[in-house]
């Protein structure tokens, strides 16, 4: 068994992210980010799949493309291989990640 609390949002960088894994198992793990002022965008371009959920706060995102603004509670699913920043994130921002290989993360069909 495992347990814990995510850190809050107060606890967020001035600027830049923070990234604090929870939990892992094999192949998967779960993090939470605290994000700061952003001085620049941050690129990623993940080798496995990722979902993100907004705990507290906002962000604008560019996901191969096409801009994706996300509030408090909104989540989104990256596949592995597709070219994402983000463009601004309130600081403050709260977000959970759970990184799983691309294999597993399937969602409802």
């Amino acid at each position: 068994m495992e347990h814990g609390s995510l850190l809050p949002a107060q606890a967020a960088p001035e600027v830049g992210e923070r990234v604090f894994q929870l939990s892992s198992g094999e192949g998967w793990r779960v993090e939470q980010i605290l994000s700061g002022a952003l001085p620049e965008p941050v690129d990623d371009l993940l080798d496995h799949d990722e979902w993100v959920l907004v705990v507290e706060g906002s962000a604008v995102l560019e996901v191969d493309g096409t801009r994706v603004d996300l509030d408090r509670g909104d989540w989104l699913r990256l596949g592995r291989g597709i070219p994402h920043r983000v463009l601004t994130a309130r600081p403050g921002t709260s977000w959970l990640a759970v990184h799983v290989p691309p294999e597993t993360a399937r969602g409802p069909t």
